[in-house]
């Protein structure tokens, strides 16, 4: 019984553990969703700003202004770099955090399966002790007869 009861406590151990990894991976997914649509977005900003200049080229730009578009784009693509590497980032954590929760639950399914196999022992010896049990009473049932 004993054991029984330190499995338990494992068991609940291990789910606390496995619902806080389940946590960070769902916090890590949202994070990483959440980058994939900042980088869409800066790139759908990008590809409008740079349909916008050559819109302004065919209608005529002042060379100040052509130079101001080419420098705000320059800027865009080191920001949808820099955006890049944070999606990276979070796809990396996400990985990190899928491992970790596979780790707790597996953990925590192979703490059931002790449970259930300390379980199977403890009923297949309180069979044994009636089979025992019963087996003495018949005996003695025999001998009162002889």
């Amino acid at each position: 019984m004993a054991t029984l009861n330190a499995i338990q406590a494992l068991i609940d151990l291990s789910s606390r553990e496995s619902e806080a990894a389940a946590t960070r991976l769902s916090d890590a997914n949202r994070t990483r969703s959440e980058a994939q649509q900042q980088l869409t977005m800066l790139e759908e900003y990008r590809l409008e700003y740079a349909d916008q200049l050559q819109s302004q080229l065919a209608q005529g730009l002042s060379l100040s202004s052509y130079s101001n578009y080419q420098q705000f784009l320059a800027k865009l693509d080191h920001t949808i770099n820099q955006q890049r590497q944070i999606l990276n980032n979070t796809l990396g954590l996400v990985e990190r955090h899928r491992t970790d929760w596979q780790a707790s639950e597996r953990k925590r399914l192979s703490y059931s399966t002790l449970t259930k196999r300390a379980e199977e022992a403890l009923r297949h010896h309180e069979n044994k002790r009636d089979q025992k049990q019963t087996d003495e009473h018949a005996a003695r049932i025999t001998m009162r007869r002889l």
